[in-house]
């Protein structure tokens, strides 16, 4: 599919907040299955770590763990099989199933939506087919597994059953090479997108792995980076950057143009407002403390977006997920005028 020739921005809006401390400890990463529902990754909190289903209407679906124990809020009630030590990020396969990557082990593990191991494969090390702290997956259109490998500064692509298939990137800052990539996104164009962690830049690849471009230096402005962690690209070619370490979200255009930020707007989720209302004590601290700085993003690590626009970002130290709405109108060469050499928009519609 290919994108847009311009478009009309209607605006990219807050819209509601998903799960609570407790619920979604420290969430690091999410993905979008069917029937809107979200499985939500939750790394490390209160030693727990966890894969949690919600609903867009912040219903709480079921949990089982990962790492640790938990039980009641803090985790589910029961874990999965397979070995597990620092899960770093969760796809969502057309079949149905979830695939994990795991920083620790150097392991791909492949589970049903319920918790039932079904795979796991990988081996730890430096040549190709063998993985280092791998972080972000994902699938591209032929449904092979994308892999960030990270501290081989490369992407591998494997099937879904482990087979090594190729190969791309290496150790550096020069165009096309990475220094602990992070997030990948493939755009409905099969482009590759990847956060360059180390490098503070987002580097774009065809689906052979060729370099395209890429955009961001390390900096604290409008469209610079400070190692920026999660990434997705819409149907429209808007891109959108987790950067964590500067507690915000970055949108770009299809040309890697900053357009927006977006540093948090949260009200009360759901469960948020069930969990208070029904607690004495809770309701009177937050009768006593000041909201501002409640709305705020505090390090997000992952966004992911859906067909319909909605944004969904993981609020790690928030313990919750932020959904926002990008509202757009595609347009055609004919109903927008040639780009201008000086533009200001010096009117507010």
């Amino acid at each position: 599919m290919s994108k847009p020739h311009a478009l009309l921005r209607i605006g990219l809006t807050y819209n509601k907040t998903l799960g609570m401390r407790r619920l979604t400890n420290t969430p690091s990463d999410l993905t979008i299955g069917e029937d809107d529902k979200l499985y939500v990754l939750c790394r490390g909190g209160q030693g727990v770590t966890f894969i949690r289903t919600l609903t867009t209407n912040d219903d709480d679906l079921l949990a089982f763990n990962l790492v640790g124990k938990g039980g009641g809020g803090d985790g589910g009630d029961f874990s999965v099989e397979g070995q597990y030590i620092w899960p770093a990020a969760v796809a969502y396969h057309t079949d149905g199933t979830l695939f994990l990557s795991d920083e620790g082990t150097n392991l791909i593990s492949h589970i049903t939506t319920e918790g039932k191991l079904l795979e796991q494969w990988g081996e730890s090390g430096t040549e190709l087919g063998q993985l280092n702290r791998p972080s972000g997956i994902e699938f591209d259109s032929s449904g092979n597994l994308l892999i960030v490998n990270a501290m081989n500064n490369r992407i591998d692509r494997f099937t879904t059953s482990g087979k090594f298939l190729d190969s791309f990137g290496a150790d550096g800052k020069e165009d096309g090479q990475l220094n602990m990539p992070w997030g990948i996104s493939v755009s409905d164009d099969d482009n590759i997108y990847v956060t360059d962690w180390r490098n503070h830049r987002v580097q774009i690849f065809n689906d052979n792995g060729k370099f395209l471009s890429n955009f961001g230096n390390e900096g604290s402005e409008d469209g610079e980076f400070k190692q920026p962690t999660g990434i997705a690209v819409d149907k429209n070619g808007d891109v959108f950057v987790a950067d964590k370490e500067l507690s915000r979200v970055q949108l770009f255009n299809s040309e890697g143009n900053f357009v927006q930020k977006i540093t948090g707007d949260a009200t009360l989720s759901r469960q948020g407002l069930d969990f208070l209302y029904s607690n004495p004590v809770a309701l009177r601290i937050r009768e006593m403390t000041p909201l501002e700085p409640q709305k705020s993003l505090r390090n997000p690590t992952s966004v992911k977006v859906d067909s319909n626009g909605a944004v969904y970002i993981t609020d790690y130290a928030s313990h919750r997920i932020q959904v926002y709405k990008n509202e757009v109108l595609p347009l055609t060469a004919e109903q927008i005028a040639e780009p201008l050499r000086s533009p200001t928009l010096f009117t507010q519609f």
